[in-house]
């Protein structure tokens, strides 16, 4: 077993370890008429009276589209090593279907070859929630045609980009996608259609594995194809039979509805019992499941705070009190008889809990439901009230404990068998956070959203001495 850390045993990383930050297009490049775009069902969503935070919207973001070079430049600066971004799908197929636009294109070589000319791995994302809005005007993510249409787009990226990148990630959180888009509204596209949430589940799922086989058609045998997943440790409140099987509906719904059929072939027994009055799940058709099921070379893991849960409780809340936004539609189909509950603890501003036990638990989790696939953590991160000092620092101790905290999680996981080979920080820099506008910054660089000047906090500084070393710094004292 290996020595606690101490001052004179500190946290340390193995060598190779990958130490990034993570983006996504729609939350920073802006640009969002220029070279051929088309609007994204971001687009159309954020310009909805009512959907987002004071009416803001991602048209300029923080125009990393214009200042790629220089926040390229402020990465190396700061000692990273990896940069995870996404692919703005209407940037490069503005109907999501067709030709690409080359121009589109061109934007994320001259990244790549910024990234990689300055020492900086990168890692894309092809799917970050952001649906050309046409495909959703045809039916979105309930439409199975959607999947077919998202491995075309998935092989043209590739063939343009694979001769350099080396780690692909399909698809980002599809639990959001699908359940926070389609079943609660909170989330582009804002329909509250429980039985199409399950449909436009299965369909993401399909979408992964037939893009997995796209990409590995035109790419290097060594590029690495991941997919990114937030899920959730939910644990029961009590060990009362009822809250067990509370729990246990909600990880069907957050995890088992994903990771069923892409690690293993099937959708949990339970899931389709829990959702019976809602859909036959007639949709999933013959030879899917062994489409979806294709060989990954890695697994992403985001992961922000626990769930804890309990069978309902008519004096509280019921499954919308769960952290994912104000909807009068719960995000989770058929579970109206189980009841969130605020775990104990610190928070950050997004009112999540801050519990780094949770990551470990995750980690160990996926490292029985997948033995010996790689792991990364793709997302891991909090939002706080940050503010410029009177000298222009931003001083975020905070943040620096956060970090601290899941980072000795993940290394401790590595100690106790773990393979996990990197961890990309959400995000690099303050930016567009969906349905809460502009209001929660989880950047570790500030940004003036009237002058967009960027200034790293004291948590980027942290985190990059950190990256230089493969050693966790000290906690400063606050």
């Amino acid at each position: 077993m290996p020595e606690p850390a101490t001052p004179a045993t500190p946290v340390t990383f193995p060598p190779a370890f990958l130490w990034g930050a993570a983006t996504s297009a729609y939350q920073i490049e802006g640009a969002v008429r220029e070279g051929g775009r088309t609007p994204s069902i971001w687009d159309t969503f954020s310009h909805t009276p009512g959907k987002t935070a004071g009416g803001e919207h991602g048209d300029i973001a923080v125009d990393h589209y214009h200042r790629y070079r220089d926040d390229v430049a402020m990465m190396a600066d700061l000692g990273l090593n990896a940069y995870r971004f996404s692919i703005s799908w209407s940037r490069v197929q503005p109907t999501g279907r067709g030709p690409a636009v080359q121009v589109g294109l061109d934007f994320y070589r001259r990244l790549v070859d910024e990234l990689l000319d300055k020492g900086i791995k990168p890692a894309v994302t092809l799917y970050h929630w952001d649906l050309p809005q046409e495909l959703e005007d045809a039916g979105g993510w309930p439409e199975r045609d959607t999947a077919y249409r998202f491995a075309e787009y998935a092989q043209i990226v590739g063939e343009a980009l694979g001769d350099r990148v080396e780690q692909w990630i399909t698809l980002n959180e599809p639990w959001c996608s699908a359940f926070l888009g389609y079943a609660s509204g909170v989330h582009a596209p804002g329909r509250t259609d429980p039985a199409a949430s399950l449909k436009a589940a299965h369909h993401l799922n399909l979408a992964h594995g037939l893009s997995a086989s796209a990409l590995r058609s035109v790419m290097p045998a060594r590029n690495s194809i991941a997919l990114s997943l937030n899920s959730s440790v939910v644990r029961p409140l009590t060990q009362d039979p009822a809250d067990l099987a509370a729990a246990r509906k909600i990880d069907d719904l957050a995890n088992g509805v994903f990771h069923g059929p892409i690690l293993h072939g099937a959708y949990p027994d339970s899931l389709f019992a829990a959702t019976e009055l809602l859909t036959d799940w007639s949709y999933v058709q013959d030879g899917d499941l062994r489409a979806i099921n294709q060989p990954l070379d890695a697994l992403g893991l985001n992961y922000y705070t626990p769930a804890l849960v309990s069978a309902a409780d008519n004096d509280l809340a019921g499954p919308r009190a769960d952290g994912h936004g104000a909807s009068d539609f719960s995000p989770w189909p058929a579970a109206d008889d189980v009841t969130f509950h605020q775990t104990p603890g610190e928070r950050t501003e997004m009112g999540w809990t801050i519990d780094p036990t949770g990551l470990h638990d995750l980690i160990m989790r996926y490292t029985r439901e997948a033995p010996g696939l790689p792991l990364y953590i793709t997302e891991n991160g909090a939002a706080y009230d940050d503010k410029p000092d009177p000298d222009g620092k931003v001083h975020d101790p905070e943040r620096i404990s956060y970090l601290h905290g899941h980072l000795a999680a993940v290394r401790r996981a590595v100690s106790d068998g773990a393979d996990v080979r990197g961890y990309y920080l959400w995000s690099l820099m303050d930016n567009f956070e969906w349905a809460y506008g502009y209001e929660k910054r989880f950047g570790a660089v500030y940004v003036d959203y009237s002058t967009l000047a960027r200034t790293p906090k004291s948590s980027a500084l942290w985190y990059g001495q950190a990256a230089r070393t493969g050693t966790l710094p000290p906690v400063p004292e606050v």
